[in-house]
């Protein structure tokens, strides 16, 4: 009889050992499950080195955090097609959708159904409009991009010491991103004041943003637009100064290079042009002189806050914030966090691009 209460002690312990170790391992197994809870991330197009970039450093960094990650591209800029992705992504069970949209208000629907699921929506570098499912807003400070190259077009023409007058043409871009009102606005802040003096002149004179927008941000569109110009106010290395083109970001500087290249235009007689997203061929043209600067906005520091956005999240926490007064999608004011951009040209993108290991030499190669 006493060995066998001494075999039932046995028992009791060896069954508590085996308790202790279910426990843990259950405990372990929803540890895994919340480390893998799925963020949805929806780029607008891949047929810009940009959002490729976004796209590529958004999943990195979020699958190094333990989340699974469903990255989609809307097609060129493709409104349903970004649309259908938001729906399989609701209905495949991300609990966070990361999107930058192809056109900021049309995104109320899907995103009504994303909202009534408890499905958190941050806005990634363009902010969506009217609705309010969306949480947060990451992206980069962008009326002081525009700033930056309006500063940039005043300090290298000397506006506030030449006497001029100065012949400039204006470029921004889709008018379905909300952005342009912000990159335009800072731009023109800078450079309206010696419009309306006459010291700098707009032959076109298409001033207004509508009237300066691109299209999808097209090289295409914009490649036209500037031959237009050139041809309807007589614009050449040999006919009528242009002194400087003011472009929101590369791909639309991109045509415009192309235009002026076509006419003639080499690095020793090139126009002012600036840009945004130091894109490899942007970077290429300012190396060899056909375009003047780029500004700077590093995905992996906008990816890396947007990783800290989604892990708080998903943890019952507040994320990080630094603007609650600027940016209204026509619901109210949406919390959001802005990266620091910096202008990039010839001089200084050796430390801001290749030492940081965002490009290798061989890239930037002729």
């Amino acid at each position: 009889m006493q060995n066998m209460f001494k075999g039932c002690g046995k028992m009791k312990k060896l069954l508590s050992v085996v308790a202790v170790a279910l426990f843990v391992f259950a405990l372990s197994v929803c540890g895994l499950a919340q480390a893998a809870e799925k963020v949805g991330v929806s780029m607008p197009t891949q047929s810009l080195q940009r959002w490729n970039q976004d796209g590529s450093n958004m999943k990195l960094q979020l699958e190094k955090a333990g989340y699974v990650v469903d990255l989609q591209f809307g097609g060129d800029n493709d409104v349903p097609t970004q649309v259908a992705q938001l729906e399989n992504m609701i209905s495949g069970g991300c609990k966070v959708l990361v999107i930058s949209a192809i056109d900021g208000s049309a995104l109320t629907t899907v995103l009504a159904d994303a909202k009534a699921q408890g499905i958190a929506v941050i806005a990634y570098d363009r902010l969506i409009m009217n609705t309010d499912a969306v949480s947060y807003y990451a992206t980069f400070d962008n009326f002081k991009v525009g700033s930056l190259q309006g500063q940039f077009i005043r300090d290298h023409l000397k506006l506030d010491s030449e006497a001029g007058p100065f012949n400039i043409e204006l470029f921004t871009g889709d008018p379905g991103d909300n952005n342009i009102n912000f990159f335009f606005g800072g731009a023109m802040e800078i450079l309206k004041p010696y419009i309306d003096s006459g010291k700098l002149v707009v032959l076109s004179d298409q001033k207004a943003k509508d009237q300066c927008a691109t299209p999808g941000w097209s090289t295409e569109a914009a490649q036209t637009r500037m031959e237009n110009l050139i041809t309807s106010r007589g614009y050449g290395p040999n006919g009528t100064k242009l002194h400087a083109v003011y472009s929101s970001n590369d791909s639309v500087a991109n045509g415009i290079t192309n235009a002026l290249k076509d006419a003639g235009y080499a690095a020793q007689n090139f126009p002012i042009l600036t840009g945004q997203d130091c894109d490899v061929t942007s970077m290429k043209n300012i190396l060899s002189g056909t375009q003047s600067m780029s500004i700077f906005k590093d995905t992996r520091t906008l990816a890396n806050q947007v990783v800290k956005m989604v892990d708080a999240l998903l943890k019952g926490t507040k994320p990080e914030v630094n603007d609650t007064t600027t940016y209204d999608n026509g619901t109210g004011i949406i919390p959001s966090y802005l990266c620091d951009p910096v202008f990039c040209t010839k001089d200084n993108y050796k430390e801001l691009l290749i030492d940081s290991g965002y490009y290798t030499e061989a890239q930037l190669a002729q």
